[in-house]
């Protein structure tokens, strides 16, 4: 006699994003339609470095003449799942890593967008781990796989993604219950149930591959000429100047920096890459995209104006509601926690002015006094909002700042090289071009960017004609690899070269 198994279904989500109500859901459509059901959760140990982990079991009969009570498992075991539900594509990953998704037993349902865990955050370099390489080990780890934007969808129908995973769940038919009986469990918890049962829907047609056509998008609109003269002057010196494999990352680096700054600093940025192209080698087209996308991204380096420019911005209070579902009648906070160090008060403050306080001295021993604890900042209350706008309008100023003075003197240094190397060594005036990877972020972030890329110009100038292109870019590659610096200092005297 074969003994009777529970369905056997684990839940990974992060915080706020519905996984115990999901649970519940499931649970509540068992138990109401003569069905033993129990779920235990394993909470993550924080949000973004490990999801919540529900599990439920399901088992007929709670409804027989004489019922049987069973006893059910209180987590879920490698190789032993029947129904995994992920809130992102990274905690689908998760979950087949640990040996809960099964190629010969497990339907898999996950929604295909990325929440960034923090190492990938961290990393120097580029540590997105691919969604494509996550969704391909999904697909051959899995019986079934069920996945899409489930993040936009419930944005579309003003719910979240737990009603889509329901919807998703009823679509895939594992469970042995109608779509009336799943929709029958959100209607009784009695909440949300309008926009849950339109994210229900969603999910379900996902699943049973016949989504909802979407409506006519709206015409583009033209593109009109700029406002500005003198916008519309440098799109137009674009427009004569770069070819049509260049201009597009030439445009962006023009909006950014006019966004940064103002036109005259986006007319530098030509200027410099115009003089670029007058030198042999210099309009090769690989050097002139990525020294034109690099230098966009140095010139608009992080400094303490930016970052207080960014936080107060009409464009980041709307999406800070969006975020957090507020109604237009809710009142919402904003506490910004900011630790400047003394080293950016410094660069902040005119060249001459920066200078004198970055020296020993009472003051400076003050204000460094001052700033071994950080401050919290409320941007949604007036006085915190003009604390910050204030400083953000010191970016008519920015040109006299230390920190102005340093980048600039840097930009240059970096130009020169690879304008010296474009006509004998192209190979290795792109590879320096690159070396602005390491250059980004603020604070110890930079820091230790701009010492790694120090590190490895001094490399260059040590060993200007014999130093190979595929050498310099293994050595950035190491830079990025950790924040200790290790993988550089190791590979620096692999090659001989410390």
């Amino acid at each position: 006699m074969t003994s009777l198994q529970p369905i056997k279904i684990a839940i990974l989500a992060m915080g706020g994003e519905g996984g115990g109500v999901l649970a519940d859901w499931i649970v509540d459509l068992g138990e109401h339609h003569g069905w033993y059901a129990q779920t235990t959760s394993v909470p993550g140990v924080a949000q973004r470095t490990g999801a919540t982990i529900y599990y439920v079991e399901l088992l007929p009969g709670a409804d027989a003449p004489q019922p049987k009570r069973p006893v059910l498992a209180l987590m879920p075991m490698p190789g032993d799942v029947d129904v995994v539900l992920c809130s992102e594509l990274m905690e689908a990953g998760r979950a087949v890593q640990r040996g809960l998704v099964t190629a010969d037993r497990t339907t898999l349902l996950t929604s295909t967008h990325r929440v960034y865990s923090i190492g990938e955050k961290a990393a120097m370099g580029d540590g997105r781990v691919s969604s494509e390489v996550l969704l391909d080990h999904a697909r051959k780890a899995s019986k079934r796989i069920v996945s899409f934007d489930m993040a936009q969808a419930a944005e579309q129908t003003g719910s979240v993604i737990s009603a889509v995973l329901f919807g998703a769940l009823c679509g895939t038919g594992v469970l042995p219950f109608d779509r009336r009986q799943f929709e029958g469990t959100i209607e009784r918890g009695g909440v949300g149930v309008k926009p849950s049962l339109m994210a229900f829907d969603r999910g379900c047609a996902e699943a049973l591959g016949a989504t909802a056509k979407d409506a006519p998008a709206p015409a583009a609109k033209p593109i009109g000429r700029p406002a500005s003269p003198a916008v519309a002057a440098l799109l137009q010196r674009v427009a004569d100047a770069f070819d049509t494999d260049t201009r597009p990352l030439v445009l962006e680096g023009v909006r950014r920096l006019v966004d940064y700054q103002d036109p005259a600093y986006a007319a530098l940025y030509l200027d410099r890459l115009q003089a670029l192209q007058r030198q042999p080698g210099g309009r090769e087209s690989a050097l002139l995209r990525d020294t034109a996308r690099h230098l966009a991204l140095w010139m608009s380096y992080e400094d303490t104006i930016r970052v207080a420019d960014l936080k107060i911005r009409g464009t980041r209070f709307q999406r800070v509601r969006g975020e957090v579902r507020a109604q237009q009648d809710q009142q919402l906070r904003i506490h910004e926690f900011m630790h400047p160090r003394l080293e950016e008060i410094c660069e902040t403050l005119p060249t001459g002015l920066g200078r004198w306080l970055a020296k020993p001295h009472a003051i400076h021993r003050w204000v460094g006094a001052m700033t071994k604890e950080g401050r919290v900042i409320r941007t949604s209350s007036l006085p915190g909002f003009l604390l910050l706008w204030t400083l953000s309008r010191w970016r008519v100023g920015r040109r006299t700042t230390l920190r102005y003075a340093l980048e600039n003197a840097r930009i240059e240094r970096w130009l020169q090289r690879i304008t010296a190397l474009a006509g004998t060594h192209p190979a290795l005036a792109l590879e320096v071009a690159r070396l602005q990877r390491l250059v980004k972020g603020y604070g110890d972030t930079h820091a230790r960017g701009l010492r790694n890329y120090e590190t490895l110009m001094g490399v260059l100038e040590r060993h200007p004609g014999t130093l190979a292109p595929a050498t310099l870019g293994e050595l950035r590659d190491a830079a990025l690899a950790d924040e200790q610096g290790h993988t550089l200092r190791n590979a620096l005297q692999r090659l001989a070269l410390a």
